[in-house]
Order: C-alpha cells, then structure tokens, then sequence
C-alpha cells in the first residue's frame, strides 16, 4: 500500500465501520470516530474530556517541535484547552543519546510555551523503525465540543494562516541538500522557521468563542483534503478557490523546485473553520494577528469543487500526501 495515511474510503471501511458496528457504547462518550473528526470527546460531568493520538512519522529534524504542535492542534480544532500529553519514542538503534536528548529537550519546551505538561510515555530502542518515530495522545478540557462534522450548508470556509507551513519547513530541514542550488540559504531558514507558528491553539479559542460550526486542524492532504474531510464528516458538498489561499513565497520556491502541490501538502499551522459570518472573523483574527481568509464554502449539494485558475473542477478524494513524494 501507499505510505501515508490511509485513503478515507479504505480507512472508512476496514478501521471506521468496524468500530461503529462492534465497539462498545458508552453514554458518556460523546465523539466517536469518524472521517475528518480530530478528537473523541468524554462526558466527564463539570468539564467534558476531549482527547486526540497522533504520530509523526514524516519528518526527522524538528521532530519533538512538530509532534506537541499536531496533536495540540487537534484538542484546538475540537474546542478545548490542552492539558496533558503523553510521548512514546521508538528510537532506531543507530540513534545516539545526544540525538535524544535534542528530541526530548525540544519535546519539553515546545510543550512548556503552550502550558502543556508532560504526564507521562514510553521510550525505547527498537529495530522496527529507522528513524525516531514519536506518537503522542493529548487530552483536553472543554464546555462545548467542536466537531468537524458541524459544518452547515451556506457556511463560509475560514483558513488561517498560510498553506504547507509545516511541509515547507520539514522540507527545509530534512531536503537541505536536495534544494541545495534550487533555493536560496536564505529561503531554507526562513522556511524552516516557519515551525514557531504551527500551533493553532489561539485562533481555535477565538473561533470557538465567535461561533464556529467546526473546525479542523489541516494536516496530511493538505488544505484541499481537509476540506474535503470536513465536507464528507458533515455530509455536504464544498467549492474552495485554490486562488484564495494564503501562500508564502518560500513555499511557493520549495514546492516548485520539488514539483509539489503545496495545497495537497501537509499543513499544520493552519485550522479549516465553518462560520456563518466568515468575514467577521477573519477581522476578528485580523485583529489578534492571524492571517486569514474566506477560501470558499460549504454546499447542500455533496458536490466536491475547487477552483482553478476561474475554472471549476471535481475535488477527488485526498490521495497520498505530497510529502511522501519527496
């Protein structure tokens, strides 16, 4: 099979359906899981449980940094406060301690600059994996929970920030010398500061507190799968304007010179949001320094489009991520 997550339909069928139809079932679990949903949510009485796990298995430099950020990300989207999160590390056996202690070091104070404690993990050196491979499970507190599946039809399409943020700088970091001649030094460190703005924990209160229908942390297939994703869990159609989309120029350099496409690239650092007034809160960001913009909208139809060049095309279902292209 292909690296990278699996296809939503096979994941639908072979780990979704499966759940639903032979899990157990419990009242005070409120979110189970779904296509596009970024956490699962427990009714824990004064304070509902929001909870999300994720890997990172696509980047080697920067790894500690990128692990806190997506899985933080994810208790953002669903419209919680992080609180805790837990690590397992399986480390290659070439590792060395002085590369796990700049993993870890780096774990540690990313997670401090956002108020997440560190609560516990597993370590270990494994022959399975040939590169440092962290998974992490975040759990957070909430009074409402966002839902992916939110969306209503005739919501504007809010996406913060800029697309391939973190694709751009994991490109940076870990192809230095493939771009080595195609971009400039000063484009590779400008792109790989682009780190230091993938968390989305402060839009996601803002739009959490202006009203948001759902909301979703773009990761693997880029800006184009997530709204894909978010559509599908909302059993609607989308039509997004690829023209609309924030961009910086760096990664428009770094896509080019690697022919990717940055909007099917992964992009922590950017939320999708469903909103009545989408205007509105891209002011309201404005206003607490985040990029934004209204890229397009959620449909009645189930129609999947996006906009090219002023011509309308299918939006297909988000295949392998750019960055195993690589």
């Amino acid at each position: 099979m292909k690296i990278g997550k699996l296809p939503d339909s096979v994941l639908n069928e072979l780990v979704i359906e499966p759940i639903v139809k032979n899990g157990a079932k419990r009242e005070e679990v409120l979110l189970t899981p779904s296509i596009g949903e970024d956490c699962s949510a427990i009714d824990f009485g004064d304070n509902i449980c929001i909870c999300s796990t994720d890997p990172i298995t696509g980047a080697v430099n920067d790894i500690g940094r990128l692990a806190v950020h997506i899985n933080a990300n994810d208790i953002a989207a669903g419209g919680g406060e992080p609180v805790g999160i837990m690590v397992t590390a399986l480390l290659p056996p070439s590792i060395t301690e002085k590369e796990i202690k700049t993993i870890m070091r780096d774990f540690y104070s990313e997670a401090a600059k956002i108020d997440l404690c560190v609560i516990g993990g597993h370590t270990e050196v494994t022959d399975a994996v040939t590169k440092p491979v962290l998974s992490c499970t975040v759990l957070g507190k909430c009074k409402r929970v966002i839902a992916s599946s939110g969306a209503m039809a005739g919501d504007k399409m809010v996406m913060t920030k800029y697309a391939a943020l973190e694709g751009s700088a994991i490109f940076a970091a870990d192809k230095a010398e493939l771009l080595k001649g195609r971009v400039s030094e000063e484009c590779l460190l400008k792109a790989r500061s682009f780190v230091d703005m993938l968390s989305v924990t402060k839009e996601g209160k803002l739009a959490a507190d202006f009203g948001a229908h759902a909301m979703h942390d773009v990761t693997e297939g880029g800006i184009l799968g997530a709204c894909w994703e978010v559509a599908t869990c909302s059993g609607l159609g989308v039509c997004v304007d690829t023209d609309k989309i924030p961009i910086l120029e760096e990664t428009k350099l770094i896509c080019s010179a690697l022919n990717v496409d940055p909007y099917r690239l992964i992009s922590s650092g950017s939320m999708l949001i469903a909103c009545e007034d989408g205007e509105g809160l891209v002011a309201l960001l404005a206003q607490n320094g985040i990029n934004s913009a209204v890229i397009g909208e959620f449909t009645a139809d189930k129609e999947m489009h996006y906009i090219k060049n002023g011509e309308k095309l299918p939006l297909p279902e988000p295949d392998t991520d750019e960055l195993y292209k690589v």
